[in-house]
């Protein structure tokens, strides 16, 4: 008697869409309504295993035990280094692959469990429009082209590069609009006209979707332009499928689909949520609403092939990650364990620690510090022993994290003393704390003040303890008890070096002016307290930039509940800030010179730049190139300055190196009242340096462009009627 034939689905040498039709027929409707939902159950009968989609990876593999954990994400964006940002990825998708595969075998093929699936709900790629947002240290700043450009590097590390399997499936997050208030995300309505949501909110997103090839996106808690994000048609079929072409799937944000019916009040029930959801693009539910689909088949308000289509899209990504196929067929399948928290990935997070910090001031040169001199130092501040304070949120589980204090202590020889008191609480002080700081800080040679906020203050609803606002920020103040420690510490006459570790914008109260440097390190990793150290004392020169605007003060920012851009970040706001975008300085100087650049050009190619970059300094380090543009005369609201290149490169002292830049069509595009991004004829000045040229004292150099021709508009821009 011949041998049974093997399954359509589990031929591995069939095309993929026939073994994901073969096996989607075989399933009943309630198979099929029970894969829809993030934790899937197991269909013993046809050889599918227990799978959990909800799993995240922001900043290294997180709640899935140990992993190596990289500086938190708007860290990563103040490296302005495309190459470490892929890098890190492809080492957090490393871990993710043998982490997947050593549970699969430790269940023995039945299941996957909770954070140790293939697919990641990574990266955040909302725009930080806000600074009192608590999640957008979550991000990669404000600017639109910033956050594109790493935002593509973090999904292709994740991705991978294999023709036949993806490594990852990697999750740009929150499709598209949503940037808080927290506290009103479950039933709020972010109003933006056309302009707003071409020129700012969909960018990074088309990047990542249209470029980076990103197989999944996950819809956002509030609506758009009274549309829910989690089942809008104009976000996930006009804009995602229809003119990007997006082939992949789409899943909610935890709990979303109810808060349409709930908070929404967009339908009555949850099975209208359901469908509504599901017909208008978003296959998969995180949640327990989706099971109601069943009742919405009976009832009429879906068919059975727009769930067909559902899990389909679904299947064809667990396909794609080879979950149907043998291990030997799979090149990500062999990744061994010993990569977790391996040598090598503690390594490039220290790197990352190094290239993400920022230096804001350094009155006299007061940095780098010389250790062998130093016979004491006092170490201040809540920040300075604080684990949390590396870890920011969605996080793992390091094996040996670095605080400041121990990073410090490790760096000074053993005959120098360290003295040592946190001074206060992230808000609230400590009784007899600022008698013991103004001791320390007396009889020490340096103080090393390490303050900032925490992802107890600032962060997702919920999971804030000690914000009032639901993980938002009241004010960007820094808080008054640590203003009281700093000043005790001044009055010892001692210097004092400032020590930022925070995920947003701070206000410093004057004390800016009052202390003698200021780095801002963000909350930095598992290396973090090494990294910071090393910057201190010289053994590695700062680089980091700014990729937000630090406001000087609250009366600078529009309400946070309004998402116009008129007023706000760096390419809208034209007031004096604190520290500017792009912002950072340096132990060694940059001299820019010889720059060439096209002075005609036809509107619609791309433009070349080159230009010449001197170490003229003592000292090699890295610098941040940047490349600016504006519209001479354009014919609707432009950005007062728009980023549209940049290049990290390392010089030792004394040497030149030529950068060359292509700038493309879209670099020279203004967007029109309705929504068409516009290529126009006409000049466009072009300002290249280390730094954002409104800043006072900036030596950037300049040049103009001119654009011939009729203009074009560029593809890619949906239409929608108001």
């Amino acid at each position: 008697m011949a041998a049974k034939a093997k399954p359509a689905y589990l031929n591995p040498d069939l095309p993929l869409s026939q073994r994901v039709d073969d096996l989607v027929s075989r399933m009943t409707l309630d198979e099929k309504i029970s894969q829809t939902v993030h934790d899937a159950p197991p269909i013993e009968r046809l050889g599918i295993p227990a799978y959990n989609w909800w799993n995240e990876c922001l900043h290294g593999v997180a709640r899935a035990g140990f992993a190596t954990q990289f500086p938190q994400a708007i860290g990563m964006a103040a490296t302005w280094d495309r190459a470490l940002m892929h890098r890190a990825a492809t080492a957090i998708s490393d871990e993710a692959r043998a982490k997947y595969h050593d549970n699969l075998r430790a269940n023995k093929g039945k299941k996957v469990d909770q954070y140790y699936g293939l697919d990641y709900w990574s990266p955040n790629i909302n725009i930080f429009r806000d600074p009192r947002w608590g999640r957008g240290h979550e991000t990669y700043g404000e600017c639109p082209y910033l956050t594109g450009e790493m935002g593509l590097q973090f999904v292709n590390g994740l991705q991978g590069d294999d023709p036949r399997h993806l490594k990852l499936v990697a999750t740009p997050k929150h499709f598209a609009v949503h940037s808080g208030p927290e506290g009103l995300r479950h039933g709020f309505d972010a109003r933006v006209s056309n302009k707003d949501l071409e020129e700012t909110y969909l960018p990074a997103f088309r990047k990542c979707v249209v470029d980076g090839k990103a197989y999944s996106v996950m819809g956002a808690y509030n609506r758009t332009n009274g549309e829910a994000c989690c089942a809008g048609r104009t976000l996930l079929q006009t804009i995602l499928r229809d003119t990007w072409g997006f082939d992949g799937y789409v899943v909610s944000d935890c709990g979303a689909i109810d808060d349409i019916f709930r908070h929404h009040k967009l339908v009555a029930t949850a099975a209208e949520a359901a469908a509504l959801a599901v017909k208008n693009g978003c296959e998969l539910n995180c949640g327990e609403t989706y099971p109601m689909l069943r009742e919405a088949v009976a009832k009429g308000l879906i068919a059975e092939a727009d769930i067909d289509a559902a899990v389909k899209r679904l299947f064809m990504a667990r396909f794609k990650l080879g979950m149907f196929d043998p291990e030997k067929r799979c090149r990500y399948a062999s990744t061994p364990m010993a990569v977790v928290g391996s040598p090598k990935h503690r390594a490039l997070a220290l790197q990352a620690a190094r290239e993400s910090i920022i230096l804001l001031k350094n009155e006299g040169r007061t940095l780098p510090l010389d250790a062998k001199k130093i016979r004491s130092v006092a170490v201040i501040g809540p920040n300075a022993d604080n684990y949390l304070s590396l870890a920011a949120n969605y996080y793992g589980t390091p094996s040996r994290p670095v605080t400041p204090l121990k990073g410090i202590m490790d760096a000074l020889p053993q005959k120098a003393r360290v003295l040592y008191d946190p001074g206060c609480d992230m808000s609230r002080a400590i009784s007899d704390s600022i008698h013991e700081v103004r001791h320390i800080c007396r009889q020490a040679d340096v103080v090393i003040a390490c303050m900032g906020l925490s992802p107890l203050v600032e962060g997702e609803e919920g999971c804030t303890l000690e914000a009032d606002l639901a993980g938002d920020k009241r004010d960007i103040a820094l808080y008054k008890a640590q203003l009281e420690v700093l000043k005790a510490a001044l009055e010892s006459t001692t210097p004092v070096v400032l020590v930022l570790l925070n995920g947003s914008a701070i206000t410093l109260g004057g004390i800016e002016n009052k202390v003698s440097a200021i780095i801002e390190a963000w909350y930095p990793g598992e290396m973090g307290g090494t990294a910071i150290a090393d910057v201190l004392f010289g053994r590695y020169n700062p680089a980091g930039r700014l990729p937000i605007t630090f406001y000087a003060s609250m009366d600078q920012v529009p309400d946070f509940a309004d998402y116009r851009m008129d007023g706000r970040t760096y390419r809208f706001f034209g007031g004096d800030p604190l520290y500017a975008f792009g912002y950072g300085l340096s132990y060694t100087k940059f001299v820019y010179s010889r720059l060439t650049v096209c002075k005609q050009a036809i509107a619609g190619d791309p433009v070349h730049l080159s230009v010449d970059v001197k170490n003229a300094g003592p000292m090699a380090g890295d610098e941040v190139v940047q490349v600016y543009i504006r519209p001479v005369n354009p014919s609707t609201r432009a950005a007062l300055y728009q980023l549209c290149g940049f290049d990290r490169v390392h010089l030792k002292a004394g040497a030149v190196t030529t950068v060359a830049l292509d700038l493309p069509a879209s670099a020279f595009s203004v967007v029109t009242d309705d929504g068409r991004r516009m290529v126009e004829a006409g000049a466009y000045d072009l300002f290249v340096g280390g730094c954002l040229p409104s800043v006072k004292g900036a030596k950037t150099l300049t040049a103009r462009v001119r654009l011939e021709g009729p203009g074009i508009e560029l593809a890619g821009a949906f239409k929608r009627a108001d």
